[in-house]
């Protein structure tokens, strides 16, 4: 789907901007790859620089309640400095790697109601505009994907999955943004438990499995809240019972009350600001990369977050089902991107 426009900031005869996604999802870490179709305007104009970010609609917590905003997670640029002809069409590829913090949006091929958008931004002469905007789908990596496989397996349900302003302490996390899934009990653990949350902090090497569990209450005492983490390589997918481990982990979780870090956010640093995302990677079309890399192996240390928003999911025997109950289906998750990020005004004022 393709939002095409002309950029109001450069005038009624300026260029427009129409960015084609090569289709299908793409994990964390991995290749997104396009193109940035230009179409001259009424006049010669000087491009000075094409940019992508990486947006999503994230949820904050405040004293007086709760808020969205979009939030730039990333940037990349991907052409300028050349001269577009009145009327010329032009255009640039690009190939550009994703963070590996990036949120899981879909899961089985089903919409988890994340809302996540590739906005392009063109600058010509001092102008700048947000151009274009793209609904991004983000799949699972194999590991998350064994690891849910398994709690599907074991009767745990999906409830929902959200995008939260703020870090796990005690974690590499580098977005301001962490993703949580949140699952309802398997029946066996249901007289210990009210549900299950689950975070995965993706890096090249593995992945970071953060669980917390909202423990019931006893006859004489409230209820609690535990916490634990797991790491994995990603070589592991098809080395290990996943069944068995991950039931592993939810009765230690139960059993043990952990202590491991609160999900504490930053400061007071308004989230939704302007310049929210990180670094800022060259790909100037020929194929140049971002740092991030998206060999799963490549064994290149440092922890960063990865992980959603939601749709409840029932639990089957082939893993976790998706289901639409109370969420978000895929037409109206594309809705969402425009609605939301059209209207967003993280710039200081400007309407996209």
């Amino acid at each position: 789907m393709v939002f095409k426009r002309l950029l109001g900031a450069m005038g009624a005869g300026g260029p427009s901007v129409d960015t084609i996604l090569d289709g299908g999802a793409v994990a964390p870490g991995g290749i997104l790859s396009g193109q940035v179709h230009l179409q001259g305007g009424s006049a010669d104009v000087e491009i000075e620089h094409i940019g992508l970010e990486l947006i999503a609609r994230v949820e904050a917590e405040h004293e007086d309640g709760e808020s969205e905003g979009a939030v730039v997670f990333e940037r990349f640029t991907v052409g300028g400095g050349f001269r577009l002809a009145g009327q010329e069409r032009y255009s640039v590829p690009f190939r550009v790697s994703l963070p590996w913090e990036t949120p899981v949006s879909e899961l089985y091929g089903q919409p988890l109601g994340i809302v996540l958008g590739v906005r392009t931004e063109l600058a010509v002469a001092g102008a700048r505009d947000k151009g274009d905007l793209d609904p991004l789908t983000v799949r699972p990596l194999p590991v998350q994907e064994a690891v849910l496989e398994a709690l599907g397996q074991l009767g745990f349900g999906f409830k929902s999955a959200d995008l939260e302003h703020g870090h796990i302490g005690g974690t590499g996390q580098q977005l301001p943004f962490y993703q949580e899934i949140e699952l309802t009990p398997a029946p066996q653990y249901a007289h210990a438990v009210n549900e299950i949350e689950l975070t995965f902090l993706a890096t090249p090497a593995g992945m970071e499995i953060v669980l917390e569990a909202d423990k019931r209450g006893g006859l004489f005492e409230s209820g609690q809240d535990a916490l634990t983490r797991f790491t994995v390589s990603h070589h592991d997918v098809g080395s290990r019972d996943w069944n068995s481990e991950v039931d592993g982990w939810i009765r230690q979780l139960v059993e043990h009350r952990a202590s491991y870090g609160s999900h504490a956010t930053y400061g007071h640093a308004d989230p939704y600001a302007a310049g929210s995302g990180y670094g800022h990677h060259s790909a100037h079309g020929s194929g140049h990369e971002s740092g991030y890399g998206s060999d799963y192996g490549s064994g290149h240390e440092g922890h960063r977050s990865g992980p959603g928003l939601g749709t409840a999911v029932a639990a089957g025997a082939a893993g976790l089902a998706v289901g639409v109950v109370g969420g978000l289906v895929a037409a109206e998750v594309v809705d969402e991107v425009g609605d939301f990020f059209e209207g967003d005004d993280d710039e200081g004022g400007e309407e996209d």
